[in-house]
């Protein structure tokens, strides 16, 4: 190890102005957006199940550009109200 790494990286805490922002020791956010692939693979669910959803039974989801975006708490509490399981004919994109 590069001995600058050892003196940043050398401790198991992480410093106190990630720990203040809310960032991993990995970098990651804890509250990151996630995309369609990583939403997907924390539902347990194909990759076209979840643009099913999203259009048939209003999965929260945000659009990025071209992209499809998911905050974990908002499809966790939308999984808890059990509209997970209702059927919708369509949505409109936020």
């Amino acid at each position: 190890m590069h001995r600058t790494e050892s003196r940043l990286f050398g401790s198991l805490e992480p410093p106190a102005f990630l720990v203040a922002r809310g960032v991993e020791m990995n970098g990651v956010t804890s509250d990151r957006w996630l995309s369609v692939d990583e939403i997907a693979g924390y539902l347990g669910i194909k990759r076209d199940t979840v643009y099913k959803w999203i259009e048939r039974r209003r999965m929260p989801a945000h659009k990025v550009g071209s992209l499809w975006k998911f905050r974990r708490d908002e499809v966790d509490a939308w999984v808890r109200t059990g509209e997970a399981g209702e059927f919708k004919k369509s949505r409109t994109p936020k």
